[in-house]
């Protein structure tokens, strides 16, 4: 029997009498023995693996060498002329495809591709993980940023259906109104417009209908069944706006409209008090007679009764001081500039050109045209490179940088490097829209004022100096919203190439693919002209591609006896 104790015989040295018994020693002894011998044969054993792999990959390397120069030696120029025939067949198919992506969508689809699919399998963060949940609300922030910033605004100077667009497609052939574009102008409607009470009136349910009819047809029939009820004044909205084919039509359609508009307006503004429903009726009746006013000044314009028009926009404006949804001082800016009367154009802009409200190309570009006048006449880049600007030529130069780092797409519709089309009825401030809606108006009154475009082809490209990275930092205004191409595009016809901005750099892989095709169309025409010197340089490039391995098995074989590379080679 074995025991866990220590025991004392006699007393005697104790260390010299101790004897340590215990049960498990015999076993934990044959336990170490066993353990000893399998590490022994576990390290040979992994030894002998790596000593076979080497040798088979060596073996492999010598044999894969040996068939190459073999393959190399058999092959013919019509082979080469083939293979880089192929490839820049093949690169110049991918460059094609890569280039019209890139126009269509503003991104490479290689790239595309790879960040989206092959990020999370070669072990990318996912970015719905927990731990980048910082980051995603941060992504989120920035994108309700943008969606703000990308807010669509309402043309103030849109032109009309009926007299201007319809005839342009009659003309041309192609249509200037984007189906976003003219569904945005029906949910206009249908806001300024109509109210929950319109279905007690039989008049106002036929049009409440007719706003929401994408058929234009169905709209004018609509607006013709209305009158046979009742003087709509809507009605005959929808008529001046999308049957009348001529200004003057138009406007004796919008006097008609007014007279109806007026007398609703004074009936339900006296029971606007007596509750909710006469109070949204009463703004209804508001809203419909600033828009008639309204384009009956524009009429007014359009026909050259310019002071008229002033007139009329000037009342209005006091007559409904709080509802600048309709822009009416950017009419009365474009207005004063056509009678060149640019102390009335001054005091606008000191109304309007304030901090707290929302800027507009006009209201930029006006006032810079206003401080270019002064000094544009005499202004010459030679003089000024040699005496440098005065303070008055300073300012102007000011107004210009603030007004291009607004909306940077102007001054090339003004210095005509970009063809014009109609303006939408919808536009994106600092866009490309907005762009066209300013210059369409407003070109020709910069062509009046002498050595203003001058002047703005002089000075304009300095802006983009002063702001390096335009989508992260301003100057004088927020960093450049990066939605406006996305939504332009939305917002103009297919034959428009929208201007963008900043100018996107060419991705990687177009340039990659397009200097491959070129490569290997290059290679292709040297083989088929010199077919047998191509094939020299062929055999010398493959021959130095495998040199750094010939190399090393060179070195192997001169360490390693030829004895020991028949018994690996046995193994």
């Amino acid at each position: 029997m074995w025991y866990d104790a220590c025991t004392v015989t006699d007393g005697t040295d104790l260390s010299s009498r101790c004897i340590c018994y215990s049960p498990r020693w015999p076993s934990f002894q044959a336990a170490s023995t066993e353990c000893g011998l399998e590490e022994s044969f576990c390290l040979w054993s992994w030894c002998s693996y790596q000593s076979r792999a080497l040798t088979l990959i060596c073996l492999s390397s010598l044999c894969v060498s040996s068939t190459v120069s073999m393959f190399l030696n058999t092959l013919t120029p019509k082979f080469y002329v083939a293979l880089t025939g192929t490839s820049s067949l093949i690169s110049g198919l991918i460059l094609i495809f890569e280039w019209w992506y890139f126009r269509k969508y503003g991104t490479s689809f290689i790239e595309q591709v790879s960040v989206s699919h092959l990020r999370p399998l070669l072990g990318g963060v996912d970015s719905s993980s927990p731990s980048n949940s910082n980051t995603s609300n941060g992504e989120a922030d920035s994108n309700r940023q943008s969606v703000s910033e990308c807010k669509v605004w309402r043309n103030p100077l849109n032109l009309f259906r009926g007299a201007e667009y319809n005839r342009y497609t009659w003309v041309t052939g192609r249509e200037p109104l984007t189906y976003y574009d003219m569904n945005l102008s029906a949910q206009d409607h249908q806001t300024f417009f109509t109210c929950d009470s319109d279905h007690l009136r039989p008049a106002d349910a036929i049009m409440q209908k007719a706003w929401r009819e994408r058929n234009p047809q169905a709209r004018i029939s609509a607006a013709h069944e209305a009158l046979e009820l009742e003087d709509c004044a809507t009605a005959y909205i929808l008529l001046a706006e999308e049957e009348a084919t001529t200004i003057m039509e138009a406007e004796r359609l919008f006097k008609q409209a007014l007279k109806a508009g007026e007398g609703c307006y004074r009936r339900s503004q006296q029971l606007q008090h007596h509750g909710t429903q006469y109070e949204a009726q009463h703004r209804r009746d508001t809203n419909v007679l600033v828009y008639i006013k309204r384009r009956l000044a524009m009429c007014s314009r359009k026909l050259g009764r310019t002071r008229e028009a002033v007139k009329m926009m000037r009342d209005l404006m006091k007559e409904f001081p709080l509802l600048s949804m309709f822009n009416i001082h950017e009419n009365l800016l474009e207005s004063l500039l056509e009678l060149q009367n640019y102390a009335d154009v001054q005091a606008v802009l000191a109304k309007y050109d304030d901090i707290s409200l929302p800027k507009s190309a006009t209201i930029c570009y006006t006032a810079a045209l206003l401080k270019a006048r002064a000094v544009s006449d005499k202004f010459s880049p030679e003089a000024a490179s040699r005496r440098g600007l005065s303070t008055a030529e300073m300012n102007a130069v000011e107004a210009i940088h603030r007004a291009v780092e607004f909306n940077p797409h102007v001054p090339k519709y003004l210095l005509e490097m970009k063809s014009l089309i109609l303006p939408p009825e919808h536009i994106l401030k600092r866009g490309d829209s907005e762009a066209i809606a300013y210059a369409f108006f407003h070109l020709q009154h910069w062509k009046r004022v002498e050595g203003a475009l001058n002047l703005l082809h002089c000075t304009w490209e300095g802006t983009f100096r002063m702001i390096p990275y335009p989508l992260e930092k301003g100057h004088l205004f927020y960093p450049y919203p990066i939605c406006t191409e996305t939504a332009d595009r939305e917002l103009l016809p297919m034959f428009h190439e929208v201007s963008v901005y900043p100018k996107k750099e060419l991705p990687f892989f177009i340039l990659f693919t397009a200097g491959l095709c070129s490569f290997t169309a290059m290679l292709a025409l040297l083989t088929h002209q010199f077919p047998e010197l191509m094939g020299v340089f062929a055999k010398a490039f493959l021959s130095t591609l495998f040199a750094p391995l010939n190399f090393i098995m060179e070195k192997v074989e001169s360490i390693l006896p030829s004895s020991l590379w028949h018994q690996l080679t046995r193994i």
